[in-house]
Order: C-alpha cells, then sequence, then structure tokens
C-alpha cells in the first residue's frame, strides 16, 4: 500500500529496514528525501527496502546548474525579473520567480552592463540556475555564458526580431535594432 510521505518525514528504524531511493538514514531512523508515495519490498536477504517514489504530478523544480527558459516581466537598473517556464524542455505546471541580477548578466565587462540594454520585459530568456533563492522563492539567474541570454523578442512593431550580433537584434519588418543580451542558441534548448 502506498502512503503518502511528505519531505523529511521519519518512516522507520534502520532495526526495521534498509533505506532505498528517495531516502536517507540519520540516528538509526530512515527519513524520506522527497516528497512521494512510500513502498516497501521485500528482499531475500532478510530487511525490506523503504524508498520514496515521486508522485508523477509532483512539481519539478530548478535546480543550481540547471538551464531554465524564462520571461522577463520587469526592469530596473540592477536586475531584471523574470517568470521561470521551463527546466530544460519541461513546462513548468507553477510560475517560479527568479532575479537575473545586473552582474550575472554577462562574463565581461560586467560594470558596463546596463539590464535595459540586455533585457526587456516580455523576452524570453535562456538562463542558468546559479543560487535557489530566498523566502519569496527567488531564483537567481545567470545568462553569463554566450548560449545564454535572449532567445526571443518582439520590437516595438510587434514582430519577431532576429539577431545581428551578440549584443543587437533587428526588427525584419522596420529594420530598427535594439539592444539585447542575445544568446548564442543551441538548437536543442529552442522553445517553439
Amino acid at each position: 500500500p502506498l502512503s503518502p510521505s511528505p519531505l523529511g518525514e521519519r518512516l522507520c528504524s534502520t532495526e526495521e529496514a534498509t533505506a532505498g531511493s528517495g531516502t536517507y538514514t540519520r540516528h538509526g531512523f530512515i527519513f524520506s528525501s522527497l516528497a512521494g508515495c512510500l513502498e516497501k519490498r521485500s528482499e531475500d536477504s532478510g530487511l525490506p527496502v523503504v524508498s520514496v517514489v515521486r508522485d508523477a504530478e509532483s512539481q519539478l523544480l530548478p535546480d543550481v546548474g540547471a538551464v531554465v527558459t524564462c520571461k522577463v516581466c520587469s526592469i530596473n537598473s540592477r536586475f531584471a525579473k523574470v517568470h521561470i517556464l521551463y527546466v530544460g524542455s519541461t513546462p513548468l505546471k507553477s510560475t517560479f520567480r527568479g532575479t537575473i541580477r545586473r552582474e550575472d548578466i554577462r562574463a565581461t565587462e560586467k560594470d558596463k552592463v546596463e539590464v535595459y540594454k540586455s533585457f526587456r520585459p516580455g523576452d524570453i530568456v535562456l538562463a542558468k540556475v546559479i543560487s535557489l533563492g530566498d523566502a519569496q522563492s527567488n531564483y537567481l539567474l545567470s545568462t553569463a555564458e554566450n548560449e545564454l541570454g535572449v532567445v526571443v523578442a518582439r520590437s516595438e512593431a510587434g514582430v519577431q526580431m532576429v539577431p545581428i550580433s551578440w549584443c543587437e537584434m533587428q526588427c525584419p519588418r522596420t529594420h530598427t535594432k535594439d539592444f539585447r543580451k542575445v544568446a548564442r542558441v543551441q538548437p536543442q534548448f529552442l522553445q517553439t
């Protein structure tokens, strides 16, 4: 029988069972290391194995080092606020907020970076999670690698712009140029 187990719940003592996947042992007890369903499997060797299986419906979370696709909501002189939409190519069920600080926008000449020349609200950006946020569940993101940055941006005319260099995009209709921190997109990351 599967019973739901919250993260960090004490499941049983290590004398009663062996710790399987999704669990950890501490002070002679087995705890769940993720929220999911508790499974007990009997093993021939004696003790049953206790494991916690993540519910297929449970939320995939952005993790440090993960490449995420996000949408810029607002910018100011110090950072861009974004909503994280995908982790890798998996769409997220709920929205996570992220922040790209000015100093994390690019790898070189960080002191010369201007947020409004890098991102605009509505831009779709590839970024990497550099730390899990604070109480407001704000993830800190970086676009400092060449592969990271703006992948989709619309011009004032509402047309999807074309990258013409690593720092500029152009509207194919009006030929207006706009500054952006452009991603050198690797095909596997393109979200349609």
